[in-house]
């Protein structure tokens, strides 16, 4: 078979690694603004699940306070901080666009910019105990 023939024949679905793209920080942005809502909804439920077990007895309440201080929880707590911080800052960003505020190009990367790292900055600010 002719490489030609080959090319036109050829309909497989190609794999791509998306870790060889370069992504717009806008893109970034969304991809991450998503991913914390994700975050946020499962910790809602991990959340309910902790307190439903800590009201229905002292074993229950003993239980979800150790599940809360072991470091797993910790981490995920840290992982919240930033997703709570990410989402509420990228939503209000949103908002602002919907308005027309921040839609030329420049300055929609410039705020995506700014949530980005203000996100990461905060929950720096919270692992090391200046954010309270």
């Amino acid at each position: 078979m002719h490489q030609s023939q080959d090319m036109t024949t050829n309909r497989r679905p190609v794999n791509l690694n998306l870790l060889r793209f370069r992504f717009p920080v806008v893109a970034v942005l969304s991809i991450l603004h998503r991913f914390s809502g994700v975050i946020l909804l499962f910790t809602g439920l991990l959340t309910c699940w902790l307190l439903s077990i800590s009201v229905q007895s002292e074993t229950g309440f003993a239980r979800a306070v150790a599940l809360i201080g072991s470091p797993p929880m910790r981490w995920l707590g840290i992982v919240l901080v930033w997703a709570f911080t990410h989402h509420l800052l990228a939503g209000i960003r949103y908002l602002l666009i919907d308005l027309d505020f921040g839609v030329e190009r420049r300055q929609a990367r410039i705020s995506a910019w700014i949530v980005n790292l203000t996100a990461l900055l905060v929950t720096g600010g919270y692992v090391t105990g200046v954010v309270l």
